[in-house]
């Protein structure tokens, strides 16, 4: 186990990290001008001509603490630099948690803490649960456009913890910063989506809700992952709101 402040990583969390940094600070930094910029070539050179796959346990342990702090310093630089949503009044209209695979079900409330909501869990973890991955979300709104499109989603069907409603879901984007109940977190990356989903669109097209899609098509439909800044209580119809 890895421990990077509160923290934790198995092997394959960090491996995974390391691998997902450079594309998460690419997708912190779209259309923001460059604002840090500097942190991905700064992480790109803790990278470059290291094998991560086959990294030894001491070099994780001296690589990992570093690409964590810049990608969890991307927000709080973004902020700083005036990259903040207008002020939007949202709401946690579904917590959603499961033993494992899709559907999640609805609950009341739950404890959020660093690793996501307790007792959730993944049916697998090799593209899931890292600490950049704690909290998954997706807005109701999308699932409605979604919906007249002929596709099959509803409130945990993809698998996220939160289902947000009343926010421009375009806004909820990696680099803010959102308030849930309690829990303040970060949104990191962008979900992406996975066969296990297949059977909820229209001719099996589970990448209608990937980002490049979203990129085409000039709309947000991609589900976002979260990091966990303050743990604490959620339940279903506390506020949501952009921190400013």
């Amino acid at each position: 186990m890895f421990i990077v402040g509160p923290y934790e990583f198995t092997r394959e969390d960090a491996r995974n990290t390391l691998l997902a940094a450079p594309k998460i600070l690419a997708h912190m930094s779209e259309g923001r001008n460059g604002a840090i910029d500097y942190l991905l070539t700064y992480v790109n050179q803790l990278l470059d001509g290291r094998s991560i796959d086959e990294m030894p346990d001491d070099e994780i342990t001296s690589t990992l603490p570093p690409v964590w702090a810049a990608l969890t310093g991307a927000t709080p630089t973004l902020r700083a630099l005036g990259h903040i949503p207008s002020a939007q009044a949202g709401t946690l209209l579904q917590l959603n948690a499961s033993t494992g695979g899709v559907p999640k079900n609805a609950i009341d409330a739950a404890y959020v803490g660093w690793k996501g909501v307790e007792g959730d869990r993944q049916a697998t973890r090799k593209h899931h649960g890292r600490p950049f991955q704690a909290l998954c979300l997706w807005s109701a709104e999308v699932m409605e456009t979604l919906r007249s499109e002929g596709h099959q989603v509803f409130p945990g069907s993809a698998g996220e913890n939160i289902t947000v409603s009343g926010l421009n879901w375009s806004d909820v984007r990696p680099g803010t910063r959102v308030r849930i109940g309690e829990v303040l977190c970060d949104i990191s990356t962008y979900a992406v989506p996975c066969k296990q989903l297949a059977d909820l669109f229209v001719d099996r097209d589970f990448n209608r809700i990937h980002h490049d899609r979203d990129l085409e098509n000039g709309t947000a439909s991609c589900r976002v992952y979260a990091t966990v800044v303050e743990r604490g209580e959620i339940a279903t119809g506390d506020p949501v709101s952009f921190e400013p």
